[in-house]
């Protein structure tokens, strides 16, 4: 089966025996659980896009493994035009649902571990990319979505792995057997784990021999024995639990979603694991992804910008100000400081090249600019939309203030804006605006602007050694004269 449907990706989540628990309790049928399911109606939109006529070019590719057609969230890149491909698709998805959709970490860990895997083969003599090269094909005639795991808990930062008084802080590898491994450890701020079908697992820093046991890769089941999920809560999570639940959810359909995921003991059978020990290609796959990852963020985080300036500019009109100069020049900064953001995401695509195992890697310093600015200019721009916005974006009574018998006239009557606008639209738009600036839809905007795909100070080590100083140096030499 290849290219599923929204409704057979969320049909399919019933199938497994996922662990998963919120607020200290098992979940059974976390599908329908009112806090999860915006975030799986994200990811059935990657699904439901791919059957569309006018997104299908943008949504799907041909596999180079098999020659199917297949959705692009499986797919290895094969050109600079597939790169600028994802971003496009990722912009978009991002204006469908103003929120996280989840299906890049995989496909930004697929790309990472087929070139990886390719280099440790030829040094060792190895097995992973023939094994990876099986798994990906099983997951492009399924059309899965996994979960690209990589950030540890890490406990000490000042301590390798190795060093750790807990070992655990680490995902490690306990045991080799015959058949397979046993590893043990967690994977923190896991976005889309608990939707994932599978989940992909990479280091999460580079290694020195001491801590070979932690250079693993491989993939479960996310419903393998030992393996259970802990959901991150957000801000106005528990409005989702509220009776008749609606206005004050502003993004009522779509969300993202993170999670603890656990590795108790789990066995993994040695044709799902890509590394054992290899240390120094841990760095290597790190590097890689982040790149991949990086390079998401100048589309999906632009898409879902493209929204909140839409947002922005709707208020303005109810609020009656949408002719002011400084709402208009306001609107102007937001829309220059998204697409900048567009143009970086682009440029690291385009100038992509291609890697020894023939997918098509970004540009690594371009992907690290264009992250870089992800971790400021989305700040900006939300601070100019709850501007924009008025302080009535948080101050506004409940839904069930608007619609009682007893004061719903006053609070209909005094939180008007233009005479053309029903009060209960205001309220909308500015809900939607909170919930993107502040609530459950800010963990795909703007804090994970800042953290996703590492902090800015991961960006901007990887600037200093992609930048070749020297380079330039030596040309500000030439044409000023210097010789040495």
């Amino acid at each position: 089966m290849a290219l599923m449907t929204g409704e057979q990706y969320i049909e399919s989540l019933r199938k497994l025996k996922t662990k998963v628990y919120v607020f200290g309790e098992r979940v059974e049928n976390f599908v329908d659980h009112p806090i999860i399911r915006p975030s799986i109606n994200s990811v059935a939109m990657t699904y439901d896009l791919a059957h569309d006529k006018e997104y299908e070019d943008l949504m799907t590719a041909t596999s180079n493994l098999t020659g199917n057609k297949v959705n692009r969230f499986c797919h290895l890149h094969q050109s600079t035009e597939d790169l600028v491909k994802k971003v496009k698709m990722q912009r978009l998805l991002g204006q469908k649902t103003a929120s996280c959709f989840q299906r890049c970490v995989g496909m930004d860990a697929f790309n990472a571990i087929w070139s990886t895997t390719y280099e440790v083969d030829k040094k060792y003599g190895t097995k992973y990319h023939e094994r990876f090269r099986k798994y990906l094909e099983y997951v492009q005639e399924n059309d899965l979505t996994v979960d690209g795991a990589m950030t540890d808990p890490k406990g000490d930062r000042s301590l390798s792995p190795s060093e750790q008084k807990d070992p655990d802080m680490y995902v490690h590898i306990v045991e080799k057997r015959a058949d397979g491994i046993i590893v043990r450890g967690a994977k923190a701020h896991q976005t889309g784990s608990i939707n994932s079908h599978d989940h992909l697992i990479m280091p999460t820093i580079a290694m020195k021999e001491a801590d070979k046991a932690y250079a693993v890769s491989f993939a479960v089941p996310s419903d393998a024995e030992g393996v259970y999920m802990i959901y991150g809560r957000q801000s106005c999570d528990t409005r989702k639990l509220e009776k008749d639940a609606d206005v004050d959810l502003g993004n009522k359909n779509f969300g993202g979603q993170e999670a603890l995921v656990v590795f108790d003991d789990v066995f993994v059978p040695w044709d799902m694991v890509f590394l054992c020990e290899e240390y120094e290609f841990a760095g290597i796959m790190v590097e890689r992804f982040a790149g991949y990852h990086r390079q998401s963020y100048g589309g999906c985080k632009v898409g879902v910008g493209d929204v909140l300036i839409g947002a922005a500019a709707v208020a303005a009109d109810y609020n009656g100000v949408s002719k002011a100069n400084h709402i208009k020049d306001k609107l102007i900064e937001m829309t220059h400081l998204n697409e900048t953001l567009y143009c970086c995401g682009i440029a690291c695509s385009a100038e992509g090249d291609k890697t020894e195992a023939g997918n098509y890697q970004i540009d690594m310093l371009l992907a690290n600019v264009c992250k870089q600015n992800v971790t400021r200019f989305p700040y900006e721009i939300t601070r100019l939309a709850e501007d924009i916005a008025g302080g009535l974006m948080v101050t506004m009574p409940s839904q069930a203030d608007f619609r009682s018998s007893e004061i719903g006239e006053v609070c209909n009557k005094y939180f008007k804006g233009v005479d053309s606008v029903s009060t209960e639209n205001r309220m909308r738009i500015l809900r939607f605006i909170e919930n993107m600036c502040l609530g459950s839809s800010a963990v795909g905007y703007r804090t994970e602007s800042m953290h996703g795909a590492g902090s800015p100070q991961a960006q901007r080590i990887m600037i200093a050694r992609q930048g070749n100083l020297q380079a330039k140096k030596d040309m500000a030499k030439k044409i000023a004269g210097i010789k040495e």
